[in-house]
């Protein structure tokens, strides 16, 4: 194998698939990356087992080729070569790859590829394509609600339902509930409902961008993101997801139209004097008016005031904790949202068209 390659690019691909190497394992080959150089293009790809990542670069390739190179050792040494160089990479016999830039280089010990695990293939009938952009919205919308308990293993991702022309993407981590819902361009005939593990999720999203397509293949036990220059595998999470249609509440015509940087503003505020003791704050809800307020015992009181449109008929006080409420309004993008309370003791939500349903479970109020 030998090949030039400019520094640009090969860090491009390099912070594509770094997070896929593995950091811990008993397998070394799984702490090197694969560097395949075929037809003006070098492959990298990195897998722990769980995850897989690819990413195709242009290069002048030289002398086609094949091989493993420990990957932190490897990425360390572009990192630090200069900016805007050229980087040739050549192969020996013996698995030695040599690493020239400028007046620099450096030999470095590889396995061969044969000793790489081999990604699996996806069958393309079981295949969807959504804009990058329309899908970066949904997790957006959805991957806050994830749950960190590891208890609850099912609740660990995302599920992801595709039937016909649509698509959802759901989360929950047993307090709040977030469920977004796309139209695709095109129907299609696949029927799954899967579960993505949050790290997928991670890397999938910094990937995706505002522009372009994506195409998602399923298998029985595997799910693939394919992007024009890249795409990532994983596993699935195992396991039945909870029935998430069942904790959605009916629309209540108990509603409070606010502006949402307001809200949103006012929540965060609040929040500095919640402690593990005592996370709710308060709403007080009246026709006009609301009062976002927390008062916490040694520590001291918040109090702000919010004009609001309010169309129930009594005066309301309702608790949530201020993360539950900060996480949707910061990804929602419109000026007014509107927050649905029934009462004290039912779940606040909010709606948008359709398209989207975050449910928050209330909190009790101290006196």
């Amino acid at each position: 194998m030998e090949i030039k390659i400019t520094k640009d690019a090969l860090s491009s691909g390099i912070q594509i698939v770094q997070n896929a190497v593995s950091q811990k394992s008993s397998l070394p080959i799984l702490s090197n990356v694969l560097v395949e150089a075929d037809q003006n293009e070098l492959k990298l790809t990195a897998t722990d087992l769980d995850i897989g990542m690819c990413a195709s670069i242009p290069a002048m390739v030289e002398l086609p080729g094949a091989i493993t190179i420990p990957a932190k050792k490897f990425f360390d040494i572009v990192r630090e070569l200069p900016n805007d160089s050229e980087i040739g990479i050549s192969m020996k016999k013996n698995n030695f790859v040599t690493i020239k830039s400028a007046k620099a280089q450096f030999k470095i010990i590889g396995l061969p590829k044969e000793e790489f695990p081999q990604l699996p293939v996806f069958k393309d009938q079981d295949a969807i394509t959504i804009e990058q952009k329309a899908l970066k919205d949904m997790l957006n919308l959805t991957d806050f609600a994830i749950s960190k308990d590891d208890t609850r293993y099912v609740l660990n991702g995302i599920l992801m339902v595709t039937k016909g022309d649509q698509i959802h993407t759901i989360a929950t981590d047993g307090r709040r509930l977030a469920a977004a819902n796309k139209q695709l361009a095109k129907k299609t005939l696949v029927d799954r409902s899967v579960i993505i593990p949050i790290k997928t999720v991670q890397e999938v999203k910094r990937i995706l961008g505002d522009t372009g397509e994506l195409t998602i293949k399923f298998s029985d036990n595997q799910i693939q993101f394919s992007f024009p220059t890249c795409f990532i595998l994983s596993r699935l999470i195992e396991g039945e997801y909870p029935n998430y249609k069942k904790v959605i509440p009916e629309k209540s015509d108990k509603e409070i139209k606010i502006s949402r940087e307001d809200f949103l503003s006012a929540a965060k505020r609040a929040s500095i004097f919640t402690d593990q003791d005592s996370m709710a704050i308060r709403l007080s809800i009246k026709k006009k008016k609301m009062t976002v307020s927390k008062n916490t015992p040694y520590l001291g009181e918040a109090r702000e005031e919010l004009d609001i449109d309010y169309s129930g008929e009594n005066e309301l006080e309702i608790g949530f904790n201020p993360r539950y409420l900060i996480d949707v309004l910061r990804n929602l993008t419109e000026e007014e949202i509107v927050l649905e309370v029934s009462d004290a003791s039912k779940p606040g939500v909010i709606r948008r068209g359709s398209e989207y349903t975050y449910v928050v479970l209330p909190m009790q109020l101290t006196a």
